[in-house]
């Protein structure tokens, strides 16, 4: 079996296999030199992302330091992506995320877990689960979002939020464990914030 397969595989494996461990290594090299490159090399930065990620979209800017555990190889980016400083990519299987999605500083998205059995674990056995993040939703800052996780378009998680089960489109969900709190509705092309109102104008 090759290892990309073992890797999407959701059944439970040794991550410390050769061929896992060298092509890993290879990804991480990538991943250091985007973190390397200077807030000005925009040009390189981009050029390096679309060499780093199985698929990613036009406009997507990564603020540095950028985490992942195979460096983007297995991360499926739409276009107009932001991601705040710290994003955290455990990308030991498929994550998707689709267009005009952002980002808060500190996401961490994981789609690698192990067993519960502590017998288990000491032999360091793993196995991974997507994660799926629909179009024009908005992980605040510090959210974990937890493997096999699917979050519909246009949701917002609050900051801080573990997400630990499904989230549906068209909500505003937060708290550890992460619960809807309630839906987005057409109050909400008022911008609300810290008891505050402001009419965004329709472009």
């Amino acid at each position: 079996m090759q290892f990309e397969e073992i890797l999407h595989s959701g059944k439970i494996y040794h991550p410390g296999e050769e061929s896992i461990a060298r092509e890993q290594l290879r990804r991480l090299d990538l991943l250091f030199g985007y973190n390397a490159l200077k807030p000005s090399q925009q040009a390189e930065k981009t050029a390096l992302l679309k060499q780093m990620f199985a698929e990613i979209g036009d406009n997507v800017y990564i603020e540095t330091p950028f985490h992942s555990n195979f460096g983007g190889m297995n991360v499926h980016f739409g276009h107009s992506i932001y991601a705040n400083f710290n994003l955290t990519l455990v990308d030991d299987t498929h994550i998707y995320v689709g267009s005009y999605t952002m980002f808060g500083p500190n996401v961490t998205i994981a789609t690698a877990a192990h067993p519960i059995s502590p017998k288990h674990r000491r032999q360091d056995y793993q196995y991974n689960l997507p994660v799926h993040i629909g179009e024009n939703c908005w992980i605040g800052a510090g959210a974990v979002i937890l493997p096999g996780v699917t979050i519909g378009d246009n949701t917002v998680v609050g900051a801080g939020s573990i997400v630990t089960k499904d989230l549906p489109a068209n909500v505003v969900a937060v708290g550890n464990p992460c619960r809807v709190l309630r839906e987005i509705g057409d109050d909400d092309r008022r911008l609300i914030s810290h008891g505050r109102q402001m009419e965004i104008a329709e472009q």
